[in-house]
Parts: C-alpha cells; structure tokens; sequence
C-alpha cells in the first residue's frame, strides 16, 4: 500500500518539487494551497504543471485559516507544512497581520488537527531567520534564536508551537530551518531569481549593502531530499539546521551568474535593508549525524541548474 502525504503549499517552490518528488517515490499526495497573491499566481499554477498531470496528487484548493482540515489529514503518514507567508522585507507594517495568520495562526490549526490523527511525522519547514543577526558563526541548533525580522519572529512562534503540540500531545514534529533555498522555481521576488532575469534583460540589478554579505545558499533538490530523510527517520521533536554549511558572498554568486550569462550585470548599491542580517552559515553537523544528510549539489551547479531553468521558460 503507498504512503500518503499532506503537502502545505504545494504550488510553491519547494512545495511543487516536494509533492513531485514524493509522486515519484509511490506516495499518494495531497495537495493544499491558498494560492497566496504574495506573487503571480500564474506561477504557482505553472509550478502543478507537471502534477496536475500525475493520478497520485490531488490538489486542495483551500486557506488552512479555514478549511476543515481533519478530513485531509486523517489518512495521512506524513504532514509536510511549507505554507506560510515569505520574506523578511514585506513583515514590517501593515502586513505583520497576514504573516501572523499565514504563519502562526494557520500552524497551530494544523496542529490541532494533526493531534487528533494517526500520523507518523509532523515536518515543518522552518528558516533560518529565527537565528537573527547572531554573532557565533556558524549557526547552530544549540543556540538561542534571537530573529532579527517579524518574519523570523512568526517562524520562530510556529517552531515553537510544533514542540509545544510534540510534548504535550505527543505530535512526531522534525523542523527543518533552511538556509537560503534557491534553484529551479525560484519565487521571483528572492535575489538569485531577480539576478538571473535582471541580467538577462539588461537591467539594473538593487545590491543591498556592499555585496560583501554572505548567505549559506542551498539547493532545492538537497531541501527535498532532506524532508524524504526526516519524514522516513525514527526521530521526532527535533529540530535540524539544512544548508550546504559553506557560505557564499553575494556579490560572488553574482560574479557567478555573469561568467554562466556571459553578461555583465548593471549593479546599483543601496543601503542594507531592515531585517536582513549580515551573515548566515549553518552548522549541518547535527543533520549530518542524526539524519545521514549531506549537500549534494555545489553552488555553481546548483546556478546552472536556475539560468538553465529559466531559459527553458
């Protein structure tokens, strides 16, 4: 009999490489979206080409603010929670509202249903951005998360509400706090997927600071590998840092980018922006030697793997 799996925003980036993968594997998989207007919806129906297509996946159209959820989850083995509301700039203001809804309100109503079901893994796709403008690099688990963003803030809240359900209602939760997720798919809004499309159409590209800031940049197909290896694992309440554990500096991956285009890119330097934090770099010691997960796809072919996706489009 195939395993069944719940997949929270599934016509997102990483959401569609999940539910593809998990298709692949034998998993019959249910999809749920909002489809969110944070960015063109036409992509996130592009992103379910490929699914739409597969007799395992059925799509949910509906808000985890509102939708019944028992029903969805009641057979399931496996929740993967991905949806949520992205990014560090958009948090402040007036939109806080819609990442506290998006990310901490439409969390603990998973919970609450999931409590009540017969899963065997809870796995939330948490960030990096709960660690903040933290000074001890690299990034460990161990370390008090100080977020730096109401983004991180919500992240943090909704981590916190999985080990909150795993201890109190036995919930099998794994979070998995991703660093940088970039590659085929990529939200339009994220910086390698501007840098590509920027370059490409001869336009200038905004470089907040000097460039000199360096991310911890990991592959999508490594983010959905490491979800299969968390949701098959015997673990729960735990909560694992996933990245390539070598930081890149900005303005290299946009050197990069330019020898791959054969293009210069037009760079305006701006002033840093609120929330953003100088460096991340995660230490994947923990993942490494509790979920045997190792990077497997570098940086200059994990860029390839993005141009070359975006010229096919």
């Amino acid at each position: 009999m195939s395993k069944k799996a719940v997949v929270t925003g599934c016509a997102g980036f990483i959401g569609s490489h999940l539910c593809e993968a998990l298709a692949a594997n034998g998993w019959h998989v249910t999809g749920i979206d909002c489809f969110l207007d944070n960015y063109d919806r036409s992509i996130k129906e592009k992103n379910l080409s490929r699914l739409r297509r597969c007799p395992d996946f059925v799509l949910v159209r509906e808000d985890l603010l509102r939708a019944r959820l028992e029903p969805c989850l009641g057979e399931a083995d496996v929740v993967f929670h991905l949806a949520g509301q992205p990014g560090v700039r958009g948090s402040w203001g007036k939109h806080f509202d819609s990442y506290m809804e998006n990310n901490v309100l439409a969390t603990q109503r998973l919970l609450e249903a999931a409590k009540d079901c017969s899963i065997k893994k809870f796995v939330y796709a948490s960030s990096s951005s709960v660690y903040g403008s933290n000074s001890t690099l690299p990034m460990g688990e161990h370390q008090l998360p100080k977020p730096f963003s109401p983004y991180g803030v919500t992240k943090l809240a909704a981590e916190n509400l999985c080990s909150l359900y795993h201890e109190n209602y036995n919930v099998p939760v794994i979070a998995l706090r991703y660093f940088t997720v970039y590659g085929p798919r990529q939200r339009p809004d994220m910086a390698i997927s501007n840098f590509i499309r920027s370059i490409a159409a001869g336009k200038a590209i905004s470089v907040f600071g000097d460039g000199s800031q360096k991310r911890d940049f990991t592959h999508v197909d490594d983010i959905v590998r490491v979800n299969l290896l968390a949701a098959e694992s015997e673990l729960d309440g735990e909560v694992f840092n996933v990245g390539m554990g070598q930081p890149a500096r900005l303005i290299d991956v946009i050197n990069e980018i330019e020898r791959m285009m054969g293009k210069k890119a037009c760079l305006e330097f701006t002033g840093a922006q609120r929330g953003d934090v100088k460096d991340t770099f995660a230490d994947i010691s923990k993942i490494k030697r509790m979920l045997g997960f190792s990077p497997s796809v570098g940086l200059e072919e994990g860029l390839a793997s993005q141009i070359e996706y975006f010229f096919s489009q």
